[in-house]
């Protein structure tokens, strides 16, 4: 897995503390720095601690907290990114970029380097 040249301030939520540990780890592989988090409140608390380039609402969190966290990191932090993972479902209006559930760690890491390219377009 090839290193990124520009590093992301990630946050990861899942409510899977397997899935967000691998997948996690995975992620910061690439190169970005990962604060992992479980379930919508802690996402919620580090939201209030910190800012991200990107949130990333795992396929493992509810459908009320895939749908009502896009709106909580924007109205926190207007130019965050906010990429989820699901199945089925409409594409949220304040969501960047979607990848379906069930998809292998590299397609979500590719969502990830697609966001940074069109990031490196607008500066």
């Amino acid at each position: 897995m090839a290193k990124t040249a520009f590093k992301l301030k990630i946050l990861y939520c899942e409510s899977d503390e397997e899935i967000l540990a691998s997948q996690g780890e995975q992620i910061k592989s690439a190169g970005h720095q990962v604060e992992t988090v479980v379930g919508r409140k802690a996402a919620e608390e580090a939201l209030r601690r910190g800012n991200f380039d990107l949130v990333v609402l795992g396929a493992s969190l509810s459908k009320d907290d895939r749908h009502h966290l896009p709106y909580m990191v924007k109205k926190a932090h207007p130019g965050t990114r906010v990429l989820v993972t699901h199945a089925g479902e409409r594409r949220h209006h304040e969501v960047d970029a979607v990848i379906d559930s069930g998809t292998d760690i590299t397609t979500l890491l590719n969502a990830i380097a697609s966001l940074l390219s069109k990031e490196a377009v607008l500066r």
